[in-house]
């Protein structure tokens, strides 16, 4: 192709994505001018299928710049995605296709959704990890099922995220082949040049992390296509840092920061495209000729694609098409669970443990790894060896880029991964944990040392706050199960619910209760584990709280109070009953006491008091700070009392002591 035809493409993309933001009045038009002539050469070397944006062997594109949608929906139109010129023109407005920064399941082509900076750069780590795991799973010598491109468009704003750093250095560490980061160094910020707070040498870093670093103009057409070239053919990461002028083609505005993050205005765009050579009053135009290059993705994905599934076809040893066909359809029958009937007491980190071994057995897609805690999280896959020929991930101490790396690795297509930390370093990963809520992404964080019940550690690593914040977030699915059996039901609802969720576990051993419960079901998120006639109270509570109230319950019916005790696995699974199984589990005509080592605030909405914490924990061995902080059977009993007005007296049961 011409480079005279280049930049007329290029430069159409340049006025689309300009007269976007400016209709919009809202928007970024200085990243998708800057990057246009790149992702004009890239355009060329993409093999992709705009008919069927989830085909498997496809390049992955991302954009970690997610505020530069003028220039991602411009290309998706472009391209022949499901996108129209009236989405075009819909910018950033109210139920449009074309949202103001790019959303995975809402516009067709969007890998996943970015704009929280450096988010991006992870989950490109994470589509390239999945493809080499997949890759070592279904590829043979003789022909080869998964041998696709990773890119992803990042800038210095990216970069300077501490995200970007931690997955950059395992993308490094796993020599990941098959991951093309292509850097826009416009040197801009939105308060200006970067150099006011960063003046990096990023080539070294780089090298030093093990990467095949590249340097070009960003707008020479040819150094794009000789970088491209050259970086499909390395044997490890590579970055190419692309020198760029942001704002390219804006007359009076290239090169500031004053067109990161504002339209350019009429006059500006006016100008622009008459010294371009565009009709000067028309918006939203697109040469016959330019759409007619674009648009040969159209022909070009459907061969790639047409050719792929004949190679399917034609794989010599059906094995490869029967291990594909495992990956892309698990079967969650084939788990052999384990069973905890017969074990008096389990942490719940010991029994998630099992059950995670039990369910990477069976189902040959689900893997993942620890940051750095497998040990302590319990979640080290026996005989399953090491990524990426193995399921275990070694992650590191890089919470952050360990969420949003299995973000991309849940939305590849054959896997079903897991992360896990302590959950109080949850707030590491918080960013990656809302995109995946947002997105509906079925990741499983395992969030483990739960409580107080840490213990020594102290107040630093217990947490509080966290399974109130977690349950607020919209879309996300929150489990503490109670001992080891209600551990094993909560999973098998888990897989059936196809959204992120976490699972927050014990480090000290809980009481194995018995399997029967009085009414309701752990899928529903909420039972009565012990209903009792004419209760006039119902306790609450979850995971180590559980069996506390369970014995104080003992005690109060000794007082005459009657109550019922409702186990909360999952408080948002509860949130979506019908008010008909809400009231059957919690008792309109009783009082409410709930109780949780943590701040619990989002009881109130059922409950007359909420016995939780009201400050950070200490450092002290667990049994100490569940007495200190009032969670003892003795003291749940008297908070009870007080709740339906009966004076609290000692009672004693045979075998149980006296309260």
């Amino acid at each position: 192709m011409s480079n005279e035809m280049r930049k007329k493409m290029a430069d159409t993309i340049r006025f689309l994505a300009a007269d976007m933001i400016q209709k919009a009045n809202s928007g970024h038009p200085g990243a998708p001018m800057g990057l246009a002539d790149i992702a004009v050469v890239l355009s060329e070397h993409l093999r992709h299928n705009p008919k069927n944006p989830q085909w498997l062997n496809r390049d992955r594109l991302v954009f970690s710049g997610g505020h530069a949608t003028g220039l991602i929906y411009s290309l998706l139109y472009l391209w022949g995605y499901d996108l129209s010129m009236e989405d075009l023109k819909a910018f950033r407005q109210l139920d449009s296709k074309t949202p103001g920064h790019p959303e995975y399941g809402h516009t067709p082509g969007v890998e996943i959704t970015t704009g929280p900076l450096g988010q991006g750069v992870a989950n490109a780590v994470g589509f390239a990890m999945a493809a080499a795991y997949t890759a070592g799973k279904v590829n043979s010598p003789a022909c080869k099922l998964i041998d696709h491109k990773v890119y992803c468009f990042c800038g210095d704003g990216d970069l300077e995220e501490g995200i970007s750093y931690e997955a950059c250095a395992l993308a490094g560490r796993l020599g990941l082949d098959n991951l093309i980061l292509i850097y826009d160094s416009n040197h801009i910020t939105i308060e200006g040049d970067t150099s006011l707070a960063w003046n990096e040498e990023i080539e070294k870093r780089f090298e030093a992390q093990n990467w095949n670093v590249l340097k070009i103009n960003g707008h020479c057409y040819d150094a794009i296509d000789e970088a491209l070239t050259e970086a499909k053919g390395s044997d490890r990461p590579v970055v190419i840092v692309a020198n760029t002028i942001i704002g390219k083609g804006a007359v009076g505005l290239e090169g500031s920061h004053e067109c990161h993050g504002a339209p350019l205005g009429e006059e500006v765009i006016k100008v622009s495209k008459e010294k371009a050579g565009f009709p000067p009053d028309e918006s939203f135009y697109v040469p016959e000729d330019v759409l007619i290059r674009f648009r040969c993705a159209l022909e070009q994905g459907e061969l790639y694609e047409k050719e792929w599934r004949h190679r399917l076809k034609q794989a010599p040893y059906a094995e490869q098409n029967e291990a594909l066909e495992r990956l892309l359809h698990p079967d969650f029958d084939a788990i052999a669970w384990p069973d905890f009937s017969d074990s008096k007491e389990m942490a719940t980190r010991d029994s998630n443990g099992q059950i995670l071994n039990a369910l990477s057995r069976a189902l040959p897609g689900f893997l993942g790894g620890s940051g750095d805690l497998a040990p302590s999280n319990k979640t080290y896959l026996k005989d399953m060896g090491e990524f990426p020929q193995g399921k275990n991930i070694h992650f590191g101490i890089r919470e952050h880029a360990m969420g949003a790396i299995t973000n991309a690795m849940a939305l590849y297509g054959t896997l079903i991964p897991f992360n896990a930390t302590f959950f109080v370093f949850s707030d590491y990963q918080k960013p990656a944990v809302r995109i995946a809520a947002l997105s509906g992404i079925r990741n499983f964080f395992i969030w483990t040392h739960d409580s107080i019940g840490v213990g020594e550690d102290g107040p630093t690593h217990q947490p509080i706050e966290q399974l109130s914040q977690f349950r607020a977030l919209p879309g996300f699915y929150l489990w503490r199960p109670a001992d080891a059996t209600e551990n094993v039901e909560a999973w098998k609802a888990a897989l059936r619910l196809d959204k992120p969720q976490a699972f927050v576990l014990s480090r000290q051993k809980l009481k194995t209760l018995k399997p029967e419960r009085d009414f309701g079901e752990v899928a529903k998120g909420a039972y009565i584990v012990k209903k009792r006639e004419n209760a006039v109270l119902t306790i609450m509570a979850s995971g180590s709280e559980l069996m506390p109230c369970l014995q104080a319950g003992c005690f109060l019916e000794r007082m005459g109070i009657n109550a019922n005790i409702v186990s909360v696995p999952c408080f948002d699974l509860f949130e979506e009953q019908d008010d008909a199984y809400k009231k059957a589990v919690i008792d309109p005509a009783t009082k409410v006491l709930a109780v949780e080592a943590a701040r619990g605030i989002e009881y109130y909405k059922y409950a007359d008091d909420v016995l939780g914490m009201e400050s950070f924990g200490a450092s002290a061995p667990a049994g100490e700070l569940f007495k200190k902080f009032g969670f003892t059977i003795k003291n749940i009993k008297a908070r009870a009392a007080a709740l339906v007005g009966v004076e609290n007296k000692p009672v004693s049961i045979e075998g149980m002591g006296e309260y």
